[in-house]
């Protein structure tokens, strides 16, 4: 019983959600960490986990949502506004840090409710 409030699709797609921030902070904090480093490439979170994570959280598909793994790549885009190659911008950073910070807030509150539930169903109060 208890494992079947875990392997709700909306519980799946929270934790999935949750991990792909936490991978995204290792990026931005590599990124920021390197600002200054000569012939530095920007990371991210791969496109391709993007969008099958999103996709697969659509669809409600629990085995696609149980089977992504993310993984970090080389920004493609980003290009080196100085003439030392480094393709990290601290503004561009920052921004995606406050916007990882949101996500993983709501990514927390969506884990919570389905334990807030665990918790009434086992004590009966809230």
């Amino acid at each position: 019983m208890i494992s079947a409030l875990f392997d709700q699709s909306s519980y799946l797609a929270a934790k999935s959600m949750l991990e792909a921030t936490s991978l995204r902070q290792q990026a931005i904090t590599a990124n920021i960490a390197n600002v200054e480093t000569p012939g530095y490439k920007r990371l991210m979170v791969s496109e391709s986990f993007e969008s099958e994570l999103q996709r697969a959280v659509s669809t409600g598909d629990k085995d696609s949502i149980r089977t992504l793994k993310g993984r970090l790549t080389v920004d493609s885009s980003a290009v080196a506004a100085g003439l030392d190659g480094n393709t990290v911008r601290v503004e561009d950073e920052l921004l995606a840090l406050n916007q990882n910070f949101l996500e993983h807030s709501l990514e927390i509150r969506l884990i919570t409710g389905s334990l807030m539930k665990l918790r009434m169903a086992i004590t009966g109060k809230s």
